[in-house]
């Protein structure tokens, strides 16, 4: 009749256990402040959310997130050494221009200073960027280049339209990180110039850089060149050769395991 409650008494306390030692991830909600009027009128937020569930939104991939038992959060004020505390992985998606806000929050050097010491102690970054028409570039590059990263202003896997899905392909067969995915789909990046002990992890067909990694201090450091992993692209709406779903899934359980004691 003991058996019973011991058994019940370890779940317990494995289930706290796991619970206490999730892994944060942070995404910025600071650099990145969208907002839009909705039908009835009302300003709110949007592009880029944990919560959004249109195309927009990160909605899947935050839950590629919570089914490697990460636990998600955001960061709504500028990065400190305080609030950046306790998360394992941050991303900053797509920072905004004038054109996206009438007063974007640029990321400014104590912000790199903090980011970096972060990293360094242990943290893992992934910088998502865009096409240079759609992101703030000069300022998010201050930041990708003390990591030995460059994103250049430039247009590659250029797509017209619904017709042309295979001019954003790009073949992950063989790819470290991508264990399940075989095509992806990621529609007008910036390429990457790389420096230092930065590495190529993803190249296009034309052999340029789209995914760079760098190892800082005890951390990692990653640049995209698109936010390629939002709603949009990871909900079925891609033709069925294009694996955008599995690879959302192949790049969290990869970034989870950086993080991991002895992983850096």
């Amino acid at each position: 009749m003991k058996k019973p409650r011991i058994l019940m008494a370890t779940m317990l306390l494995a289930g706290i256990y796991l619970n206490a030692s999730a892994q944060k991830v942070t995404l910025d909600y600071y650099f990145n402040h969208e907002v839009h009027k909705t039908s009835a009128g009302k300003v709110e937020r949007y592009h880029y959310l944990w919560t959004e569930k249109a195309n927009s939104g990160f909605s899947i991939f935050g839950e590629a997130f919570k089914k490697a038992g990460a636990a998600l959060d955001t960061l709504d004020s500028a990065p400190t050494s305080a609030n950046l505390k306790g998360t394992a992985i941050y991303i900053i998606v797509d920072p905004d221009t004038k054109k996206e806000s009438p007063n974007p929050n640029y990321i400014e050097p104590k912000d790199i200073k903090a980011i970096a010491s972060w990293v360094k102690s242990g943290g893992v970054l992934l910088m998502m960027a865009n096409d240079s028409a759609n992101f703030e570039l000069p300022h998010f590059n201050n930041l990708a280049t003390k990591f030995g990263m460059h994103f250049n202003d430039d247009l590659q896997n250029h797509v017209i339209d619904d017709n042309h899905f295979e001019d954003g392909a790009i073949v992950t067969t063989g790819n470290p990180v991508f264990k399940t995915a075989c095509k992806v789909f990621m529609k007008d990046a910036c390429s990457i110039a790389l420096s230092g002990s930065a590495k190529s992890l993803l190249k296009n067909s034309s052999g340029a850089v789209i995914i760079a990694v760098a190892k800082y201090g005890k951390g990692t450091a990653i640049a995209v060149g698109d936010p390629w992993l939002y709603d949009e692209y990871t909900n079925g709406r891609l033709p069925k050769s294009f694996e955008n779903d599995k690879a959302a899934n192949d790049i969290v359980n990869w970034l989870t395991k950086l993080t991991l004691p002895g992983a850096n």
